[in-house]
């Protein structure tokens, strides 16, 4: 029979012949590599038959499914070694997660991470041994006998609840079976590194009125070498983290009295302020006009645009005059009610609206981190009223001024095209219209992008973009969202070049996301380290003696009038304590001053990370440091 392979070639083999029959059939060098493939493409074992005509592509481990597989295989590995151990467990479920897998466990007596070098013993026995790993299904009521065998609960509490008429799959490796959809590696013995990092409670099945679990994470990579690379860069991480620098830096404050809620120090403001004051310049250039829109409204407004029925439960909600509001969870009915506010003809688009909105959402505790994931930010959204026939180039216009924002402050992005989720609103054929809208405009841009299927917002299909800092995470930040559903539910009109009345269609967009958690990322993108034009305070002018402190003073003072940003460290310490603070703040520039200083003009001048880089003039100083300002160097 024949099969069709990724390039379009067919491969003639045998009736009957197994992916990995049909990859020894290309070469023994891709067998060997494969761990999974690609049948009409859905993801199976390489033990899966093919038929005639499928078309066939073998995954390896420099795919991010063989990846996932590799991983998920790991994790039976992992509940194996956890039931031979403690026979008396019972498993709940083990799925793979970014970098890594967990498997949330029921144990009798607590284990702790001091329990981990045993289980990691016991698992790498069971990868030696390199047990095959073989799929088998079996009817509902007889998945449910077996399981109920094992005295496995809570996988007869999963299998109850599968849909009438699903396959029920398990996974048995040795003397192991487990329920699972998979799929998994051929064998064990093909998992190369692997660690268990950590443990937490979990509820079952996230709901807090069931039983508490212990949910054990791991990770593992193909090879040695990347896993240690991984933990490097986790140590690196750690030394990043916003919120022990934000702290070092007197820029934010996290504090029970507002759980979710950051306060900003003096020092953050003035970072929040640089940040908005670049945005409103870019944004005046690109003819943005900057709204801004009521914090709480009423009911109304957000059963129209959807958001009473759709994300209710994430929206902080309160009476007024007896009647129901919410605090806004976004910006963009209030810039559809502001649209309303005025006829608009089509000679008036493309209408680029702007707006900086503090925004609620309600975050569950156990989610709160730092300013990554809080319950109010400053959303840079904005809101483009448009033709039909102006899509695409004000989609590219966007992504050009996005790319623009992350080039500037070094980051390197990669980009997702999300697709319609289930719980969505509006007809197919307006969502197939926005979707092939969105991939035009990449597609004539140029741009690399991947499909996140079903991960589109609940009015429609969105461009996520997701920048990589400086030791290679990625974050979720810049979006474009094409928006058929909310002009309609608003009843948004324009006069047409016809004299009729028609809709216009809208993009939401967002450069920063969310300003609070950008901060967040630029903090560990440049370790607290922020370029001249970012830092909230670019010079600490250091006196040595009492006598040079009306100079040092004179010298912030001088630097202040022309729009920089110094002060004067005037304590009564030695000067090696007022260094080290300095450095602690992460400020650029340290000027040392004393009398030999005040006697000739002059500074010695100290520059972050490189010390003492000798004495310059005062003028020359300011010169080099408004030029750094200006350029908006990064590095």
């Amino acid at each position: 029979m024949n099969i069709i392979l990724k390039n379009g070639d067919n491969l003639s083999v045998v009736d009957g012949a197994t992916c990995l029959q049909a990859a020894q059939a290309i070469s023994e060098g891709l067998a060997r590599a494969a761990v999974a493939a690609k049948v009409n493409g859905e993801l199976v074992d390489l033990n899966s038959v093919l038929k005639e005509g499928d078309a066939l592509e073998l995954v390896t481990l420099k795919d991010k499914e063989g990846l996932e597989v590799y991983r998920h295989t790991c994790a039976h590995v992992l509940a194996q070694a956890l039931k031979t151990i403690y026979p008396t467990c019972k498993l709940a479920i083990g799925p793979v997660i970014d970098n890594g897998f967990y498997y949330d466990v029921d144990f009798k007596t607590p284990i702790s991470m001091e329990d981990f070098a045993k289980v990691e013993a016991e698992m790498k026995k069971i990868i030696k041994s390199n047990l095959p790993i073989e799929r088998f299904t079996l009817p509902r009521e007889e998945a449910i006998a077996l399981m109920s065998k094992y005295h496995e609960n809570y996988k007869v509490e999963l299998i109850r609840d599968l849909p009438e008429g699903e396959e029920i799959s398990f996974y048995k490796q040795g003397a192991f079976t487990d329920l699972c959809r998979g799929p998994h590696l051929p064998s064990t013995g093909k998992i190369k590194a692997f660690k268990l990092v950590s443990i937490a409670g979990a509820y079952w099945r996230g709901d807090e009125k069931k039983k508490m679990l212990t949910r054990i994470y791991g990770t593992a990579f193909a090879k040695k070498e990347e896993m240690d690379a991984y933990f490097e860069m986790l140590e690196e991480a750690k030394k990043r983290d916003h919120t022990k620098l934000g702290k070092e830096m007197k820029l934010f404050a996290l504090l029970n009295e507002g759980r979710g809620f950051p306060f900003f120090l003096p020092n953050g403001m003035v970072l929040k302020n640089i940040l908005i004051d670049y945005w409103r310049q870019i944004h005046r250039r690109e003819k943005y006009v900057e709204i801004q829109t009521p914090m709480i409204m009423n009911r109304s407004l957000w059963e129209t645009s959807g958001h009473w029925g759709h994300y209710k439960e994430n929206m902080y909600t309160t009476k007024i005059d007896g009647e129901d509001h919410a605090i806004k969870p976004m910006n963009c009915p209030g810039s559809l009610l502001v649209y309303k506010l005025s006829p608009h003809s089509y000679k008036d688009f493309p209408i680029r609206m702007g707006e900086l909105g503090l925004v609620h959402r309600h975050e569950k505790s156990g989610q709160l981190h730092g300013l990554m994931r809080v319950r109010c930010f400053t959303q840079d959204d904005a809101h483009i009223f448009m033709l039909p026939e102006q899509i695409t180039a004000e989609i590219k216009n966007v992504v050009r001024l996005i790319n623009e924002v992350y080039t500037l402050f070094g980051f390197k992005y990669h980009v997702e095209l999300s697709t319609r989720p289930e719980n969505s609103m509006g007809s197919d054929e307006d969502w197939e219209a926005a979707t092939s809208a969105l991939r035009e405009a990449l597609d004539e841009l140029g741009l690399a992008y991947v499909v996140n299927e079903g991960d589109g917002a609940f009015y429609g299909p969105k461009i996520d973009f997701h920048l990589e800092d400086s030791i290679g995470r990625t974050w979720q930040c810049g979006t474009i969202q094409l928006d058929f559903q909310l002009p309609q539910r608003f009843e948004l009109e324009y006069v047409g070049e016809d004299g009729m009345k028609h809709r216009p269609i809208m993009i939401h967009r967002v450069c920063y996301g969310s300003i609070e958690r950008f901060i967040g990322i630029l903090i560990e993108h440049f370790a607290g380290k922020f370029p001249v034009w970012l830092a909230p305070e670019q010079v600490k002018v250091l006196p040595i003696t009492d006598r040079a402190a009306d100079y040092a003073q004179g010298l912030a003072d001088k630097i202040n009038a022309l729009g920089l940003r110094a002060s004067a460290d005037l304590r009564k310490e030695k000067l090696g304590r007022k260094i080290l603070d300095a450095e602690m703040e992460k400020v650029p520039y340290k000027l040392v001053v004393g009398d030999k200083e005040v006697e000739e003009g002059t500074v010695s001048v100290r520059r972050r990370g490189e010390g003492d880089i000798g004495a310059m003039s005062v003028d020359a100083f300011i010169q080099m440091l408004k030029d750094e300002d200006e350029s908006k160097k990064i590095f």
